[in-house]
């Protein structure tokens, strides 16, 4: 790369831009000419394709990756009176959904290193009442997962950031009970809205299929076996993440450039440290995710963001404590605090990471970064 440029960016960098062109562009406009609009062949083609890369027996294809967790929560039976444990160091979703099927969610504390969920903490959480666990590969590092399937409680991943992702070797998709990925906007794989179960558990997979539509048979003739919901991929989707899916690799690299080029800038910035990576595994790169202490670093990550937005350059949160947020803090309240995922929900701040970025787009980051660092010390 080039020296770094000190002179301000003259327009705004975006956090985490789509990176689709024409071949997305043309895949949509043959659906469209095609007739299949709604669930048909595309969004089987997808579910193949997925299955194949994700190593796993069974895909099903689904309307957002909130969904994906949901429908395997139900077809699992799980309900009221049910605990599930997830991490507070998430998207609300993966809370929501427990929720959604009147589970009580129990939130576990994470690890220092990459607040990833803390398997000690999950075991010491484990009730009569506790019917599955619920983590999350946070940023694209897969979290611990040999000491949660020894509990012997199905396991249900929230593989949003992990397409990528290995775990000791294995790729993520087809280890535990079921496996959900996004399709959202920003993820390594998107469709712009859409979600995936990966299962080797048939009946799990069945069990989802049933549920993702509320009709099911042919022409005329249908039954109704569950009152499932409408959660399905439509083919317009699908067409656009089977061509994601071509450019998952050639993507991942450029995240990889980009992260190299971060790890090397913040080195050298007292108080700014990344969130660790497992040499044992292989990270997705979905997010670039710093703590920043406000002690060493001369301001907080609030002051650090609004700080970089004046350099026009955008970043984001990854994430705010689920627990402390006003729903859940008010419909559990005296719950045992979480000082690791507390102190973190202060500290975290991700910065610009996108295919769609340029080599000179990093730079730009990088640069106002430094500037940002020199002021605050």
């Amino acid at each position: 790369m080039s020296k770094l440029s000190p002179v301000k960016r003259t327009t705004f960098l975006g956090f985490q831009p789509p990176a689709v062109g024409d071949e997305e562009v043309e895949a949509v406009a043959e659906t469209l000419r095609s007739g299949w609009l709604t669930t048909g062949p595309r969004a089987e083609e997808l579910e193949q394709r997925f299955a194949a890369y994700l190593e796993a027996d069974h895909v099903v294809a689904v309307g957002s990756g909130t969904a994906a967790m949901h429908l395997v929560l139900v077809a699992l039976g799980i309900g009221p009176g049910d605990e599930v444990i997830t991490s507070p160091i998430t998207w609300p979703a993966t809370a929501n959904v427990i929720v959604h099927v009147g589970a009580t969610p129990v939130f576990a504390d994470v690890r220092d290193s990459d607040l990833n969920i803390d398997p000690a903490c999950v075991a010491e959480l484990v009730t009569e009442r506790t019917k599955a666990i619920l983590p999350v590969h946070l940023a694209g590092q897969s979290c611990d997962l040999d000491p949660l399937w020894v509990l012997g409680l199905p396991v249900v991943e929230d593989a949003a950031h992990a397409v990528e992702s290995s775990y000791r070797g294995r790729k993520i998709g087809g280890l535990s009970d079921a496996t959900c990925f996004s399709l959202y906007a920003t993820k390594n794989v998107t469709a712009g809205e859409g979600g995936l179960v990966a299962t080797n558990r048939a009946d799990l997979a069945e069990g989802v299929r049933d549920l993702c539509l509320t009709r099911r048979g042919d022409g005329s003739v249908y039954d109704v076996g569950v009152p499932g919901y409408k959660a399905n991929l439509s083919d317009v989707l699908a067409a656009i993440a089977l061509v994601q899916l071509e450019k998952v690799d050639r993507h991942r690299a450029i995240r990889e450039r980009h992260v190299a080029a971060y790890d090397a800038a913040v080195a050298e910035l007292d108080g700014i440290e990344p969130l660790a990576r497992d040499p044992r595994d292989t990270h997705a790169y979905h997010l670039y995710v710093v703590r920043i202490d406000p002690e060493r670093a001369g301001a907080t990550r609030d002051e650090y963001q609004s700080a970089l937005a004046g350099e026009n350059i955008g970043t984001s949160i990854h994430f705010l404590p689920v627990h402390r947020l006003s729903w859940y803090r008010e419909r559990f309240p005296g719950r045992a605090p979480l000082p690791v995922a507390e102190r973190a929900g202060a500290e975290v701040l991700s910065l610009p990471l996108s295919p769609a970025h340029s080599d000179a787009d990093i730079q730009d980051a990088i640069a106002a970064l430094q500037a940002v660092h020199a002021r605050f010390t």
